[in-house]
């Protein structure tokens, strides 16, 4: 047997940096801005940040094989609730269907155009453009060779995901059967049920798939331009100015790299770019428009020629008067207790960074998520209108027109939407002392 050679210098160095790779890797916490060693885990746990305990990573088994079949199949179901009919309604002898597309284009012959285009892209776009993406980057990884820009469509995939609102928008729809079911007869067509399926798919999707889990995968299929060394980076620290992309969570020194993300090519920043005073800008938008939002009429009833206009508010006491207490607690809560809840929730949190409050730091954090998680459920109201005004279109005898009010609500809901997003929770910390190397980046 022929003896082993003595290990050289570089093949030591090389030993240790495939030891820093194997045992863990340096992460920032997105909710915090602790920097931590996060350890190789096993399928099945979690890890979670030592100081605030949000949620790292999360390890699945077999993610990418069970994700794409899961999103293929979310795309099929979609392709047949596109096709199909929603509902159909008739009352003195007259019929309306209503598809996905129905209400978006009446609510455009109504003048009302900008609630074509939010509805069309939260309830069509944006769910079919994820879908499609994440199907063409998981193929794309099964590749011999993974084509490079399927990075770029991932982290495309990333900024969507608040936007794809399948669930709110069946919430949206319950409202509306709720609200024409003593008025006419209804059929409920094969693409609600499509749709029903379709969401249970995409949240199934979701879970068993973890966002780094792809990442990671390309990472070590090589799609990154060049290599990635988190030896040198765990090695250096915050100390030598490591920063967390904002898109892909990856940890890496912005001097070696142009300042941009080697992994995904996003520019790479130490906190969100101006969050508060953009925070704060929109946020003001958005307490304007509030007021409009529940003066004004989000639709008006008419039948035989007469019509009568309806808040948000008079559509909550039309349901309490029809006795379905349950919806009218649900429509309150996200059409008017929401929005609200959440620019105060936002003021408070905006207040107390530039303030610099040291206390329950953990509770403004999860504050933060819980206003950033529930504000698209606000959007119920204005997909239940463009569905019963895609089917309430009988002329004279009965109808329903959408309101200037619409405009305004939806307005405030896109607004509160991104001044959550525009939000860096980090800074709360930092401004609190907790990470020193940070302080003085808030805008």
């Amino acid at each position: 047997m022929t003896p082993a050679a003595a290990p050289t210098a570089d093949t030591a160095m090389a030993g240790a940096r495939e030891a820093w790779r194997t045992a863990g890797r340096l992460c920032e916490c997105a909710s915090c801005g602790q920097f931590q060693k996060l350890p190789s885990l096993l399928p099945g746990e979690t890890a979670r940040c030592i100081r605030c305990e949000a949620v790292l990573r999360r390890a699945r088994v077999d993610p990418l094989g069970r994700a794409l079949a899961l999103n293929i199949a979310a795309l099929s179901i979609f392709a047949v609730a596109c096709l199909m009919t929603l509902m159909t309604v008739s009352t003195a002898g007259m019929v309306r269907e209503a598809s996905l597309f129905s209400g978006p284009v009446d609510m455009g012959r109504s003048g009302l155009w900008e609630l074509t285009i939010v509805v069309m892209f939260t309830t069509v776009i944006a769910p079919v453009t994820k879908l499609t993406a994440m199907v063409y980057v998981l193929a794309g990884l099964r590749l011999p060779r993974p084509p490079r820009h399927i990075r770029r469509v991932y982290a495309l995939v990333e900024h969507l995901r608040p936007w794809s609102m399948v669930e709110v928008f069946l919430l949206g729809v319950l409202v509306a059967y709720t609200k024409l079911i003593d008025l006419v007869h209804i059929e409920i067509g094969v693409a609600l049920y499509a749709m029903a399926l379709l969401m249970l798919t995409m949240i199934a999707a979701e879970a068993v798939l973890h966002r780094q889990a792809v990442w990671d995968e390309m990472e070590r299929r090589g799609v990154p331009h060049g290599d990635i060394d988190h030896a040198a980076t765990a090695l250096s620290g915050p100390a030598e100015g490591a920063l967390s992309c904002h898109t892909c969570g990856l940890v890496s020194l912005p001097h070696d790299h142009d300042d941009h993300c080697p992994r995904c090519g996003s520019a790479l920043h130490a906190r969100k770019p101006n969050s508060i005073s953009r925070a704060w800008a929109l946020l003001i938008a958005a307490a304007i428009l509030y007021v409009p939002a529940n003066v004004y009429p989000v639709l008006q009833f008419i039948q035989l020629g007469s019509g009568e206009p309806s808040t948000i508010l008079g559509g909550v006491v039309e349901l309490l008067d029809g006795g379905m207490w349950p919806l009218a607690a649900l429509v309150f809560f996200a059409s008017v207790a929401v929005p609200m809840l959440k620019i105060a929730g936002m003021v408070v949190l905006l207040v107390s960074t530039q303030l610099g409050w040291t206390h329950r730091l953990r509770d403004r954090t999860r504050l933060y998520f819980a206003v950033n998680a529930i504000g698209r459920w606000s959007m119920i109201d204005i997909f239940m209108e463009t569905i019963l005004v895609a089917l309430v279109r009988f002329g004279d005898v009965v109808s329903i027109e959408p309101g200037m009010g619409a405009i305004a609500f939806c307005g405030v809901v896109i607004l509160t939407m991104l001044a959550a997003e525009g939000f860096d929770p980090r800074l709360m910390w930092d401004t609190a002392g907790e990470n020193s190397a940070r302080r003085g980046e808030m805008h």
